[in-house]
């Protein structure tokens, strides 16, 4: 519970002080810090736990996700291919997944494609899906497009799937194929999930889409986004306008991505949550680049922590710095 809810301390606060671990345990601390993308920590906790007790296949997926988010390819591919030998742990599809999201991550795309087409069974959605993204990450669009394919065949349905091909291509500037993309959706009757992001105040829960102003304080929100947005242009902000997704001119983008969910839902938080209590944000979408830069120069202007749970992972704004040390 506590690792999820991003509170790693508590989690190993309640780890140690148990009079007797099990495997169930061990895999959740172990899980809590991949949440937080500490691999060390992961990887320390897991050599402790071979002293105790055997891993299983959860205990593996869990240790080479924490590879994964923390950037620790040696580490990972080193595990994963120890896992038959040294653990007599048949590696499954999630694990394929793992070091796939672990080789994307990195940079090593192409690497990641090459381990795909070698994998002795059929690639998941899973396996796709971190392929995907990580062309996204990276620009390689020509390879996504391949990699989308697969994943359409699987799942014609998703709609994140199409959305990250188009935002894909966006970031690309070919506005062209992210435009038919979208098109496509809309023929077959895809809908899109609204982007959203949401925080407790005051015992109630707050929602927010982009360029929201919907919300009863929206007048002290709005305030407050313009202090921001002068105080971090004085402290050296840039906005990232490739995180703007649509064929606008350069203006237009800078305004398109101050008006992101996340912002707005810090903005507030700002405003209703008093000084000295952190801020903790959930969206439902991966954070953009604009908004992590952004809210590293917030958390030092500020002098609050802030802490972010996206779809992937916690993000722990402080002083100016992410836990998460800007690969995610």
């Amino acid at each position: 519970m506590y690792g999820k809810c991003g509170s790693i301390k508590d989690s190993e606060r309640a780890f140690h002080e148990m009079p007797e671990r099990n495997m169930v345990t061990w895999n959740a601390m172990i899980g809590g810090y991949t949440h937080q993308g500490h691999a060390d920590m992961a990887i320390r906790l897991f050599e402790e736990m071979k002293s105790e007790v055997a891993p299983n296949y959860v205990t593996m997926v869990c240790v080479l996700s924490a590879c994964s988010r923390g950037g620790a390819v040696e580490w990972g591919m080193e595990i994963f291919e120890s896992m038959r030998d040294r653990y007599k742990i048949e590696p499954g599809s999630e694990h394929y997944a793992c070091i796939v999201d672990l080789l994307g991550r990195a940079g090593m795309v192409e690497n990641a494609y090459e381990f795909v087409k070698k994998m002795p069974m059929h690639p998941t959605i899973e396996v796709w899906g971190a392929l995907l993204n990580a062309c996204r990450v990276y620009g390689k669009a020509e390879l996504g497009k391949i990699a989308a394919s697969n994943l359409f065949a699987l799942d014609p349905k998703d709609s994140g799937n199409h959305v990250l091909l188009s935002n894909m291509f966006a970031a690309a500037g070919r506005w062209e194929e992210a435009t038919l993309v979208r098109k496509e959706m809309m023929d077959v009757g895809i809908k899109k999930g609204a982007g959203c992001s949401w925080l407790t105040a005051k015992n109630r829960i707050h929602v927010f889409q982009a360029k929201d102003t919907s919300h009863a304080m929206n007048s002290e929100i709005q305030a407050m986004l313009v202090k921001l947005r002068m105080e971090m242009k004085a402290a050296g902000y840039i906005p990232d306008t490739n995180y703007a997704l649509y064929d606008l001119e350069e203006e237009e983008k800078i305004t398109e991505v101050w008006y992101h969910s996340e912002k707005i839902a810090l903005a507030f938080g700002l405003v209703a949550i008093p000084p000295g209590v952190p801020i903790r944000i959930t969206k439902n979408l991966r954070i953009c680049g604009d908004c992590h830069s952004a809210f590293k120069f917030i958390s030092g202007i500020v002098g609050r922590d802030i802490i972010v749970r996206d779809n992937s992972r916690f993000h722990h704004f402080q002083s100016s710095q992410c836990s998460c040390r800007d690969y995610w």
